[in-house]
């Protein structure tokens, strides 16, 4: 069984931020990454949510303190690309539970659809720290680190990460054509 947040992803809801949205259009645009929408990651909040709310708190103190705001931009959005419903995936043979290995098949199907650079695959990796044990190699991961134990805890406790009316109006990004074509058609 596959619990489905949503029958359809027509629109994501991101910070109406156009510096963020430059740097991150190209991902929020992809197919695979907006399929993120359609599963449950903490509590009520989607896969694709929560990458969202990581990706862009992680760039905003960043951008503050002088960081890579790109890389954190960016690999925020892609650190829990591992597209399936953890909550009832079964493990092959061999394999660790979710929290240890989906930072691999993040990074792998990451890889696949985007050129990334080191600090990108670097927070996508590491991003489970201290579980997985080896320790990030940049700081821009351990930004990653925190907001997403941050967003995490708070999407448990079914509590606003961030307002984005707060923020600014929400900009709602269509989703390709080919995409919704599918949807539609069941």
């Amino acid at each position: 069984m596959i619990r489905r947040a949503f029958g359809e992803v027509e629109h994501v809801a991101v910070p109406q931020d156009e510096e963020y949205l430059a740097l991150v259009r190209d991902i929020l645009e992809n197919e695979q990454v907006r399929s993120m929408d359609g599963y449950f990651q903490h509590g009520h909040t989607t896969c694709l949510r929560h990458s969202i709310n990581v990706s862009y708190l992680s760039y905003l103190f960043c951008k503050k303190h002088g960081l890579d705001a790109c890389a954190a931009a960016r690999g925020g959005l892609l650190h829990d690309l591992f597209l399936y419903d953890w909550h009832f995936y079964r493990r092959r043979k061999g394999e660790r539970l979710h929290g240890f290995e989906h930072p691999k098949k993040a990074l792998a199907n990451a890889s696949a659809l985007f050129s990334l650079t080191w600090k990108e695959r670097e927070i996508i990796l590491r991003h489970m720290w201290p579980l997985t044990i080896t320790p990030p190699r940049c700081r821009e991961a351990y930004v990653i680190v925190a907001y997403d134990k941050y967003c995490s805890m708070m999407e448990t406790l079914r509590r606003d990460v961030m307002e984005l009316e707060l923020l600014g109006t929400p900009v709602r990004l269509p989703v390709p054509a080919p995409a919704l074509a599918r949807t539609k058609r069941g």
